[in-house]
């Protein structure tokens, strides 16, 4: 047995010393199926370093039994080892030290996709599409983008070296770029939308976003004269409790409850209530959430409409209601386990019951009438449990054609707006600029001069099967004409696609090529333009008698579960 596998097997006989010790002393079942079951884990373990055929790895072995051990628990508890502590503590606040750019893989190069407006990357000349050939010297064409991300990242006030490949260049260029601290604003734009209307977009719940919020409420509001708010968490995955707690108490009077956390561990149970002055409890506010509003974002909307602080429109949230605990580990590792969930002032549970039938985006799927229980507003309004928060208008959320999916995932906005930026030095304001016909045909030419552009169509592949199960049952010949009709009409075309989803190929496009210019405010900004939860958020708060109608239960909206009718 060599040096590591000694190591493990000190570390778990030391675990199943302490663990016997609970057991003589506490005559404990359960701590004895522990026991055991470490004890068969280490024998294992054990013996298949000492016999497997092939060298193993003890650490990926560990990693990996460790992982598929919390994978069967739930998505969200997880194991952070040493290595990926700094990634860990970005997402909790925002902050890192590096470049501040986004990158991306293309074919054998890591692509610079986005430099953030401000930082290092930007202000030493980085554009989007830049290849990154070596880092200090170092080769990297071919490395995983993880790979990659850590070469760039860094102490900050430290310098790194990058060779790049720029589209339009004929030579390499080199760049230094001194690392800074990376703050990444969680309220990436705010404006007015209309005379008397404010909007506010929130991407996540890091540290202070409640003071960007607060910020930009006030400056709408005293300077830009917002008699109307409406507040963007679409999107937002989540993140810090107490931000969101701060969130929700801008607009709650202070006392109120906004969020409670229940568990196993009964002394950690705990109510959060708002404990501050509240900088606004009467304009009308309309918060805008899809099923990837999650955690935070749930807490935030869901106290709102519980409290008829706020109507909420969009699609169901994503039912994320599971508190995590951190845990330290030894060799500096931490467990980010669940220990408890969030229940909003209704006494609802954000978490999706059903938790096993879920969406492909791991959302609430649908869920059965059985398993819901109602629940009463302030205002006695009713809401319901199941999974997320529902929303009290109800927008279908756009659903894309086959090949823009295609475009995306191939890269064919990026790689156009790259080429339209070494065309166009400018496209002047965000609100004058459009995708014109001589753009979008100058895109189509882009896209059908690209012979390795598939993509595929479920409704092909349905046919397919179901034509060689005709063949198998001796249908097909038959039925051949009507077979070839079929075919040909279901053939993809990408000519006649790129027409047919015109609309929706557009949006995507003036998002990315406004990117280049204006950042990522200006993208924002431009998806504004085609947006229907905004148009139905507009359209409400601009009927007072509607909107009071509905937080005070004249008007019932069921949570967005049924559709809206007066009483």
């Amino acid at each position: 047995m060599n040096r590591k596998q000694v190591k493990w097997g000190v570390s778990i006989i030391l675990i199943l010393t302490i663990s016997f010790g609970l057991v003589s002393f506490n005559s404990d079942k359960r701590n004895f199926e522990i026991v055991k079951n470490l004890d068969i884990f280490y024998t294992l373990f054990r013996e298949l370093n000492s016999y497997y055929v092939d060298e193993t790895d003890p650490a990926k072995l560990i990693k990996t039994s460790i992982d598929d051990m919390l994978k069967s628990l739930d998505p969200y508890t997880n194991y952070i080892p040493e290595s990926a502590i700094d990634d860990f503590k970005f997402m909790t606040t925002g902050e890192y030290a590096g470049i501040g750019a986004l990158i991306s893989k293309q074919d054998d190069y890591v692509v610079i996709s986005e430099p953030y407006e401000g930082f290092p990357a930007q202000k030493a000349g980085l554009k989007a599409g830049d290849k990154l050939i070596s880092i200090d010297g170092k080769n990297i064409v071919g490395k995983k983008t993880s790979d990659v991300s850590d070469l760039l990242k860094g102490q900050a006030n430290t310098t790194v070296k990058l060779k790049i490949e720029r589209p339009g260049k004929k030579k390499s260029l080199s760049i230094e770029i001194e690392r800074e601290k990376i703050q990444i604003n969680p309220v990436p734009w705010y404006g007015m939308i209309d005379d008397e209307t404010g909007y506010i977009v929130l991407s996540s719940f890091t540290q202070g976003c409640s003071n960007n919020i607060k910020e930009a409420f006030l400056d709408l509001r005293e300077k830009q004269g917002a008699k109307k708010m409406v507040l963007d968490l679409r999107g937002n995955p989540g993140g810090l409790l107490d931000e969101a707690v701060k969130l929700s108490n801008l607009f709650l009077p202070n006392g109120t409850e906004i969020v409670s956390t229940r568990g196993k561990v009964k002394q950690w149970d705990k109510v959060y209530n708002a404990t501050r002055q509240p900088i606004d409890t009467v304009m009308p506010l309309a918060v805008l959430v899809s099923r990837g509003s999650a955690s935070a974002s749930e807490i935030v909307s869901g106290s709102l409409q519980d409290m008829d602080r706020a109507v909420i429109i969009g699609q169901r949230t994503f039912g994320k209601g599971l508190v995590q605990t951190t845990r330290n580990l030894s060799y500096n590792a931490k467990l980010k386990v669940t220990t408890a969930k969030y229940y909003i002032p209704s006494g609802r549970c954000i978490q999706a019951i059903d938790y096993a039938h879920r969406n492909d985006d791991g959302s609430v799927g649908l869920v059965p009438d059985s398993l819901i229980t109602e629940f009463k507003t302030k205002n006695g309004r009713p809401v319901y449990d199941g999974g997320g928060v529902s929303p009290d208008i109800k927008v279908k959320q756009n659903k894309y054609g086959n090949i823009t999916y295609a475009l995306v995932m191939q890269q064919m906005f990026f790689n156009f707006a790259t080429q339209f930026v070494l065309e166009n030095s400018s496209i002047g304001s965000v609100d004058n600029f459009t995708i014109t016909d001589d753009i979008y045909n100058d895109f189509k030419k882009f896209v059908l001069a690209k012979k390795d552009f598939v993509y595929e169509s479920r409704t092909q592949d349905l046919f397919d099967e179901m034509k060689e199960v005709a063949k198998k049952e001796d249908y097909f010949d038959a039925a051949k004409e009507d077979f070839d009709a079929l075919e040909k009409m279901l053939k993809l075309d990408v000519n006649k696609d790129l027409d047919l989803f015109n609309e929706e190929i557009k949006e995507l496009l003036g998002i990315e090529i406004v990117k280049r210019y204006y950042y990522q405010k200006g993208s924002v900004q431009f998806a504004l333009k085609r947006d229907a939860e905004l148009d139905a958020a507009k359209k409400l708060l601009g009927d007072t008698d509607e909107y009071i109608g509905l937080l005070d239960g004249e008007i019932s909206s069921h949570a967005g579960d049924r559709r809206t009718v007066r009483k």
